[in-house]
């Protein structure tokens, strides 16, 4: 039980999830920093269509009834891909510096900044990986850091890298458990004969860190759900990157397999695919450490 307060043994056992994370990745031949190129122009029309501004608008209103002011705020978005929330950041009046390693998604955010003042939306094109928060001066120069879903959180150390640029407020979002994707249900069986496991991921680490840590947080988790259609073939490929990022083949023989029954249970050619997960989300308070009561 003495292990449960331990926070080297959970600082290490994080390192080591991490480190398992990445090489994992390579090793399907996946730049984590790039990982994103391939789907940016869907991910910024998920962004930016009804349902996702509608869940944008739900994160931010609640970040706000913690207490967060957006208006004349410093942000730092660390992974912005498109801007799914530089752009309300700065509708609101936040000052943005829009940190994002992916090329395409780069183009896309410039594009989708053009009605801002030319200083509103500043865009670092680099990871924030290779960043030194001292000499860039970023240390404590920022109202509100803004993390949310970017692989850029992979242990402890790369959290104190991002604390440290906090001057009032930290959000950090991540999956609290492995996606759980329709088609996935449907095609793991045929590949491995046996049931897609959903695991529980390192949303648990951060938490207990910040708490061993004595850190002030609001943290919340929540199930999402989003449903798309595409074509059959995208959806073969979708899947054959699935496999290859789960370390399963990929050879002739089970594209063949996920082709076939692609046709047998979507004769029309469409695919639709529901995806649900449950993410957890935490403000940290940098500054004000006792409970917010809002205003009426």
């Amino acid at each position: 039980m003495n292990d449960f307060f331990n926070e080297a043994i959970w600082e290490k056992a994080w390192k080591e999830h991490g480190e398992r994370v990445v090489n994992k990745m390579k090793k399907a031949g996946t730049d984590p920093t790039r990982a994103f190129d391939h789907k940016a122009k869907t991910f910024n029309e998920q962004s930016f269509n009804e349902e996702g501004r509608k869940r944008t608008t739900r994160i931010m209103n609640w970040i706000e009834g913690q207490g967060v002011q957006f208006n004349n705020a410093s942000v730092l978005d660390i992974g912005a891909a498109s801007g799914v929330f530089s752009v309300p950041f700065a509708e609101r009046g936040a000052r943005v510096t829009a940190v994002e390693s992916s090329l395409p998604l780069i183009e896309l955010l410039k594009e989708n900044i053009t009605k801002f003042a030319d200083d509103q939306v500043k865009i670092v094109p680099e990871p924030f990986e290779d960043i030194d928060v001292l000499a860039r001066d970023w240390s404590n120069a920022f109202d509100l850091v803004f993390v949310s879903m970017c692989p850029v959180i992979l242990d402890w150390d790369s959290v104190e890298k991002i604390l440290q640029c906090a001057r009032d407020y930290c959000y950090i979002s991540m999956p609290a458990g492995s996606m759980e994707i329709s088609l996935v249900n449907e095609i793991w069986p045929l590949i491995t004969g046996q049931p897609f496991q959903s695991k529980h991921l390192e949303f648990g680490y951060l938490l207990h860190l910040l708490y061993l840590k004595g850190y002030s947080y609001e943290s919340l988790i929540t199930r999402e759900t989003k449903t798309t259609e595409v074509t059959r073939e995208a959806a073969l490929e979708e899947m054959m990157n699935w496999l290859r990022s789960h370390s399963l083949a990929t050879d002739e023989q089970n594209r063949k397999l996920v082709a076939d029954y692609l046709e047998q249970a979507y004769p029309s050619g469409k695919v639709t695919i529901r995806q649900s997960g449950r993410y957890g989300k935490v403000l940290v308070r940098m500054q004000d450490l006792s409970m917010y009561t809002r205003k009426i």
